[in-house]
């Protein structure tokens, strides 16, 4: 049977697809993290700050997106008054974008993912991320995240801690298929890299290696790729992508915080050459929902997505976006597929969370020689790439393990404090190879939340 021609529908529907922006709402927001991973990510980033936009039409429809910085108002004041049909490509704001193809999603009465072609997968893989830290809080991180449903995990190494007894440590409690990419944050270190990869692949827990040398160094890459056993993912490229992409010098890209259409390009661009990619966009299930959209639609987007929404507490939107073996279900429902949560959106607006103050890092070798650094909350590189600070070559492989010092209020701390104040850092030769620790350190710094561990 036909089905019948309702004219009072199509104009309706016509409304709705000339539909204008009255207004966008912007929500500053504070974050809190997951208790369990919260001692080492406010150690190395402080509270996490987003901006939360809430898009209005004049028929009613409601929009959401979010990004890592509130866009300036004339970016803003560009979407007001606008038809979120304007924005198809959107490449002035990803998160203003988002919350528009949340709109001509909900108008069109499609998921987000059917605005951009043709669907490649119903189930996108997805990662999980920490910080590097001490092997048994990774190790920790590992089951708390194949427990939730995740087989990926990510980390920024750091020469503070020996990556290969931090994978000693995950390979020990991970799950059958578990697998981790490692972030060398384009190299930084000392380190002879064919013969690390080479180490580190030996692992069966490894998997990936992201940026294991400067961005710039694409004849690095072409002979790197060659050697090592596992995937090289480039993150960081000198020419965005582009050219370089058809001499392939690495086995898989990563797009981060690219605008949409930006990033539609590259997806051609990849498809074009067979080269498979994955997108990083940090944020909460509203963009963890737009970037599950987009690599449904992108045919070559089938490395992992990543985007950090795991680690925190709570989020603004009622829907969860969970993986199930690695793999989120991509929405179907009109639009990105969640609705915005008003109560949580307003606790976490008046959220007001202190930011640490600056702490030493306090590392040991195996030698008994001890250094100490001041960290910064906030500025991770610090952590990842101290070869910035330009005091002492470092490796990831040195016999070296580390804890946080916070400060305790005693003479020792101040006194330390101010001497590496004065001369940047501190480096001791050490009296033997055991270094006695408090029983506040193992009870306050080394519990790790876990009923696995």
């Amino acid at each position: 049977m036909e089905e019948s021609y309702d004219p009072d529908q199509k104009t309706k529907r016509l409304f709705e697809l000339n539909m204008k922006v009255t207004e966008i709402e912007v929500h500053d927001i504070t974050l809190e993290y997951c208790d369990w991973t919260s001692y080492q990510l406010d150690h190395y980033y402080g509270p996490i700050y987003r901006t939360v936009y809430v898009a209005h039409t004049e028929n009613g429809l409601v929009g959401l997106g979010e990004s890592r910085e509130r866009e300036p108002e004339e970016v803003i004041d560009q979407y007001v008054g606008s038809n979120p049909f304007d924005w198809i490509g959107d490449e002035t704001s990803l998160g203003l974008g988002t919350a528009m193809y949340d709109l001509m999603g909900k108008a069109a009465g499609v998921p987000v993912y059917k605005l951009f072609g043709q669907k490649h997968r119903s189930w996108v893989p997805v990662g999980s991320w920490t910080v590097s830290t001490h092997p048994r809080r990774m190790a920790a991180a590992v089951t708390t995240y194949a427990d939730q449903g995740y087989t990926w995990m990510k980390f920024h190494l750091s020469p503070f801690e020996n990556v290969l007894d931090q994978t000693e440590a995950m390979q020990e409690v991970a799950p059958k298929g578990f697998r981790i990419h490692y972030d060398f944050t384009n190299h930084g270190t000392d380190d002879h890299m064919p013969e690390l990869l080479e180490k580190i692949s030996t692992y069966e827990i490894a998997d990936c290696f992201e940026d294991p040398l400067p961005g710039a160094d694409l004849d690095g890459y072409f002979e790197l790729r060659q050697r090592s056993r596992l995937p090289i993912v480039l993150h960081h490229y000198p020419m965005e992508a582009t050219y370089e992409v058809y001499r392939r010098p690495a086995d898989a890209y990563m797009l981060g915080y690219m605008k949409i259409g930006d990033a539609m390009r590259r997806a051609g661009l990849f498809a074009a050459t067979d080269t498979p990619f994955m997108m990083q966009n940090v944020g909460g299930h509203i963009t963890r929902a737009m970037t599950a959209h987009m690599m449904a639609a992108f045919p070559t987007a089938n490395f992992h997505l990543l985007c950090d929404a795991e680690t925190w507490k709570s989020d603004v939107v009622k829907e969860r976006l969970e993986p199930i073996n690695g793999f989120l279900r991509v929405p179907e429902k009109p639009g990105l597929g969640v609705s915005l949560d008003r109560d949580e959106l307003e606790r976490l607006e008046n959220l007001d969370l202190p930011r640490p103050a600056r702490w030493i890092i306090k590392s040991r070798f195996a030698n008994g020689a001890r250094m100490y650094m001041i960290v910064e909350p906030g500025d991770a590189m610090g952590m990842v790439r101290p070869d910035i600070r330009r005091l002492i070559p470092m490796s990831y492989v040195a016999p070296i393990e580390t804890e946080y010092w916070d400060n305790d209020g005693s003479a020792e701390y101040r006194t330390m404090f101010e001497r590496i104040e004065r001369e940047g850092m501190v480096l001791e030769r050490g009296i033997n190879n055991i270094i006695p620790e408090s029983k506040e350190y193992h009870e306050k710094n080394e519990t790790v939340h876990s009923t696995k561990l």
